[in-house]
C-alpha cells in the first residue's frame, strides 16, 4: 500500500497541521508497517501557479502520477484567509485533470479517483466549524468539494480549531487532534 503525505503550512516547525498530519501518518504506518510513504513539502518545494502548459498537458505531471499511485493521501493544511494555502491549491491544480481524475459525461462530471482514502489535518486560528464565522470557512468546504468532484466522497478531517486564540487553547486543540489522529485507520 502506498501513502502520499503532503504538508502545505508555511509555519515549519510551528505548524499545527504538520504535527497533526505527522501523527496521522504515524498511526497508519504503525498499524501497517508495510505502507510505503512518499513525502512532499509543498511550502519548502513550492509548485508554480497553474499555467496553460500544465493545464493543457493530457499526460499529466509528476504530482498527478504520485497521486494516482497512492492508495492513501494525508494532507496537512492550515486555513489562511478563510481558505487553503496557495501551495496546496497549486498541487490540486495538477491533480484535478480531466480524463485522469474526473471526466465529463452527459449526466455531469464523474470522479475517477474514488478508490483512495484521504485524511486532512486542518488547523484553523479561530472557530469556523459553526456559529457566525462558519460562512467564512472555505478550506474544509473547498477540499470536500474538490475531492468529491474526483470521486472521493468522504475524506476524513482531523481539526484543530482556535489555535490563534491563546497558547493554552492551541495546546489543548492540537493535543486533542493528535489524540484523534492516533486512533485513525485506513478502514475508518
Amino acid at each position: 500500500m502506498k501513502l502520499l503525505h503532503l504538508d502545505s503550512s508555511i509555519l515549519g516547525e510551528n505548524s499545527a497541521s504538520r504535527a497533526i498530519s505527522a501523527a496521522i501518518v504515524s498511526s497508519l504506518t504503525a498499524a501497517d508497517p508495510a505502507i510505503e510513504v512518499t513525502y512532499r513539502d509543498l511550502a519548502a518545494d513550492a509548485l508554480p501557479h497553474l499555467t496553460l502548459d500544465v493545464l493543457g498537458n493530457p499526460d499529466g505531471n509528476a504530482e498527478l502520477a504520485e497521486f494516482l499511485a497512492a492508495d492513501i493521501v494525508v494532507i496537512g493544511a492550515g486555513m489562511y484567509n478563510f481558505t487553503i494555502p496557495t501551495q496546496l491549491k497549486a498541487w490540486i491544480d495538477r491533480v484535478l485533470i480531466a480524463g485522469k481524475t474526473f471526466q465529463y459525461t452527459a449526466e455531469g462530471p464523474q470522479g475517477l479517483a474514488g478508490d483512495k482514502k484521504v485524511f486532512v489535518a486542518l488547523a484553523r486560528g479561530g472557530y469556523y466549524g459553526e456559529g457566525p464565522a462558519a460562512v467564512m470557512e472555505h478550506a474544509e468546504t473547498y477540499l470536500r468539494a474538490a475531492f468529491g468532484f474526483i470521486g472521493i466522497a468522504n475524506p476524513t478531517f482531523v481539526l484543530a480549531e482556535g489555535i490563534a486564540i491563546d497558547a493554552e487553547t492551541r495546546a489543548k486543540s492540537v493535543a486533542a487532534a493528535i489524540e484523534e489522529a492516533g486512533s485513525l485507520a485506513v478502514s475508518a
